[in-house]
């Protein structure tokens, strides 16, 4: 499994991380024992970043991770995430703090690697959304503290909001990473347009902004919660809903988006959609790993398979971009490889 360097903290992490969240709901919802053989499949191939969060089941993700983490006793790094709540203002240090205090229970652990806030980073919304100044002001100076006390070693945010905003705290200084979308349907970070009729977000450029700031970045999104399957169905353990994020108006829109890049897998490219949509991912040199989140053990073979063909062929590529400036969104064509099981994050 490849390598790369996660920013300015040093640490390298696998091109393909291991997302624990609740789209895809191993980690939340599945077998224990599956749980286990997954993680440690994983380890075994290479893969050393693990990724969730308190809002993943309410905690459960935090307790399965954990609880696995205690009887492999890998090498990895570990990164989750806190919430600022409305209620937390005037205190968001002391929240920040507690949420920490939570997660190392549940996971077992004196410290993480990696804490995240996982709000959006806008001046307005319905979603718990935080302006920038608060986001520097407050949120920065409760993370410096936790990382002098030695509670966790790094700070990141999820890079959804606004994107003046979040292009404002990238190059701030003040975070280690940022996680990114950045996936066929919207290639935005990547400094690639926006595909013409798509109602997706335009992050101008977010990766290289980050990569000149130093700013570690972990993809995701990378399968558009599974829609980059080409395929609506969904496994019993994943969410039976996703909304989409920063591409189409609705999961089935995605889904139908998603079908224009067949002609990928048609002109061999690569064995399937996921597989494309997965190296697609990796293909920017400013992206350090990529998450994806899986139902089963078979959805994460899928993935890792992938992943240890590298990132696509430049030729790929160009055909990717072709693809996505024709004709209107979302697409009509019938999808090859997509009766697989697959990864849905």
């Amino acid at each position: 499994m490849e390598r790369r360097r996660l920013g300015r903290t040093g640490i390298e992490v696998s091109v393909l991380g291991f997302g624990c969240g609740a789209v895809g709901g191993l980690m939340v919802r599945g077998d224990p024992a599956e749980q286990e053989r997954a993680v440690a499949a994983a380890v075994a191939r290479g893969v050393n970043y693990f990724d969730t969060a308190v809002l993943y089941g309410n905690g459960a993700s935090e307790e399965n991770l954990g609880r696995v983490l205690k009887r492999l006793k890998p090498d990895i790094v570990l990164g989750t995430k806190f919430t600022i709540l409305p209620a937390d203002r005037g205190r968001v240090a002391e929240a920040v703090r507690a949420s920490l205090e939570g997660s190392l229970r549940r996971l077992g652990r004196d410290h993480v690697d990696l804490l995240q806030l996982h709000n959006r980073i806008a001046a307005a919304g319905d979603d718990r959304p935080l302006a920038p100044e608060m986001v520097l002001g407050e949120v920065a100076p409760a993370l410096e503290r936790l990382k002098r006390e030695g509670k966790i070693r790094f700070a990141g945010i999820t890079a959804l909001g606004e994107t003046p905003a979040l292009h404002r705290v990238v190059e701030s200084g003040a975070f280690d990473t940022a996680q990114v979308v950045c996936n066929l349907l919207n290639p935005t970070a990547a400094g690639a347009p926006l595909p013409s009729g798509l109602p997706g977000q335009d992050f101008a450029g977010l990766l290289a902004r980050a990569q000149a700031a130093g700013v570690g970045t972990i993809g995701i999104r990378a399968l558009a919660g599974g829609a980059l399957s080409g395929s609506e169905a969904r496994h019993p353990t994943a969410m039976a809903e996703v909304a989409p994020i920063a591409s189409g108006a609705d999961y089935r829109s995605d889904v139908a988006a998603a079908q224009r890049f067949a002609p990928l897998i048609a002109e061999g490219h690569a064995r399937d959609l996921v597989e494309a949509a997965l190296r697609f991912a990796m293909s920017h040199a400013a992206m350090s790993t990529v998450l994806v989140g899986m139902a089963t053990l078979q959805q994460l073979e899928h993935a890792l398979a992938a992943a240890e063909k590298g990132p696509l062929a430049k030729a790929a590529l160009t055909r990717a971009d072709e693809l996505a400036r024709s004709g209107s969104w979302p697409g009509a064509q019938t999808v090859a490889g997509s009766s697989a099981p697959v990864p849905t994050e």
